[in-house]
């Protein structure tokens, strides 16, 4: 207990909040999108579903922390590059996210005549699968990210419960920022796009820092958010 209320160990959860809440972000942007298929009746149980969940898949990763880092361990090569378990992983969520935000952006830039009336496919079930899906994919990062930070599992799991309380207040707000303006619903999808991207990247042995990616997904919301408060001035 001493432990846990020293100033490395406060330290280290103040940072690893931070940094869950950021790793969280591409996950609420995906949880946002996915929640607006469903009836708006659903979609804040869909996204509370999903957040939850997300936490759920992280604390019990942290728990088993040690099998976790055995996915490093090379299974087989392909073409020179050995590939672990954890690569696996990320080549699997990252062509999963990749084509998921490239057929949502066709289904919004070409389907826009279609009506939007959820289908059978986009039931609360259906839409809770591929958020756990994702969950999973973004989990094993950040479990990775907190063994790397700190060796206290209290710590650990406290900045993922306090980072999933702030983003379950954050979701609601994203989602109707995202509703209410169809341009950023279409910026948002390009950042799956880029994340998606990235995780194939690094599934493939290339590592690509994320901060800049992070940087240009900060940088483009920068410039959409001048865009919109422009045309909203200019209309008074």
């Amino acid at each position: 207990m001493n432990e846990l209320f020293s100033a490395a160990a406060i330290g280290a959860l103040v940072t690893l909040t931070a940094l869950e809440i950021v790793l969280g972000i591409d996950n609420i942007i995906f949880i946002s999108i996915m929640s607006d298929r469903l009836p708006v009746a659903q979609q804040a149980h869909a996204r509370r579903i999903g957040l939850i969940g997300a936490a759920t898949s992280r604390v019990l990763f942290l728990c088993f922390a040690g099998w976790i880092l055995t996915l490093e361990e090379e299974l087989f090569t392909v073409l020179s590059h050995p590939v672990s378990g954890h690569d696996l992983v990320l080549l699997i969520g990252g062509t999963f996210l990749l084509a998921k935000a490239t057929h949502e952006i066709y289904e919004r830039v070409e389907g826009e005549h279609e009506s939007r009336k959820p289908t059978t496919g986009n039931t609360l079930a259906a839409v809770v699968v591929q958020i756990m899906l994702l969950d999973f994919v973004f989990s094993i990062d950040s479990v990775v990210t907190a063994v790397g930070m700190t060796d206290i599992l209290a710590v650990m799991i406290i900045a993922v419960l306090v980072s999933t309380v702030v983003m379950l207040f954050a979701v609601s707000r994203v989602s109707a920022f995202i509703e209410a303006h169809p341009s950023v619903k279409v910026l948002a999808l390009s950042f799956l796009v880029l994340i998606g991207t990235m995780l194939i990247a690094e599934g493939l042995g290339q590592h690509i820092s994320h901060g800049y990616v992070y940087f240009a997904m900060g940088f483009s919301a920068f410039v959409q958010g001048l865009d919109i408060f422009t045309t909203a001035k200019c209309k008074k």
